[in-house]
């Protein structure tokens, strides 16, 4: 049995897709969904889902080892973050060494780092007249979107879109390869 866990500060529809690609798989397991917003509305898709959700706070993932202690009792095969904001701590990176993956709404190395998440990433790129952009989905080190690239995808930038259009476009190429993406590296 293969175990994810994922990690999530917001809505949670990246979440929910996955959920639904593993729900008939019987060798792979959500073991749990790690959040550091209280009322998150991962937290709900969780419940309805019969997914065990966690909430934590910034003491308890930076400043102990509670998180940690979490994860280390899971012992899970991969650590997704899905739409989560937080930089890891290096513990976390060293103790899950090559096990955690990150989804970023762009075409890495291109507008990364820290605060480049979201909307942000998309007004950019119109702003700056970007004719494509995609995702990446890479590991996480210690630094904002400067893991290894695992795979990219992406998708046409027109000049009558909008940030809101492009949000769209990126939103369906996240559904469309991250599951396979997370099933390639769980049976790779």
């Amino acid at each position: 049995m293969k175990r994810i866990v994922l990690f999530a500060s917001g809505s949670g529809s990246n979440v929910e897709n996955i959920a639904n690609y593993f729900k008939d798989n019987p060798n792979v397991t959500i073991s749990a969904v790690l959040t550091n917003k209280r009322d998150a509305k991962v937290l709900e898709r969780c419940d309805r889902l019969k997914i065990n959700a966690l909430y934590f706070n910034r003491t308890a993932f930076l400043e102990s080892d509670c998180v940690l202690d979490i994860l280390k009792a899971i012992n899970p095969d991969l650590i997704v973050l899905a739409g989560f904001l937080w930089k890891i701590p290096d513990a976390l990176i060293f103790n899950f060494s090559d096990k955690i993956i990150n989804i970023h709404p762009a075409l890495l190395p291109k507008y990364g780092g820290k605060g480049m998440y979201g909307m942000k990433v998309h007004e950019t790129i119109i702003q700056n007249k970007e004719t494509e952009t995609g995702i990446t989905i890479h590991y996480v080190n210690q630094n904002y979107d400067e893991g290894a690239i695992i795979h990219q995808a992406k998708t046409e930038v027109t000049p009558s879109d909008t940030a809101e259009s492009v949000a769209q476009k990126v939103h369906a190429l996240e559904y469309e390869h991250f599951p396979k993406i997370i099933d390639s590296l769980l049976h790779g």
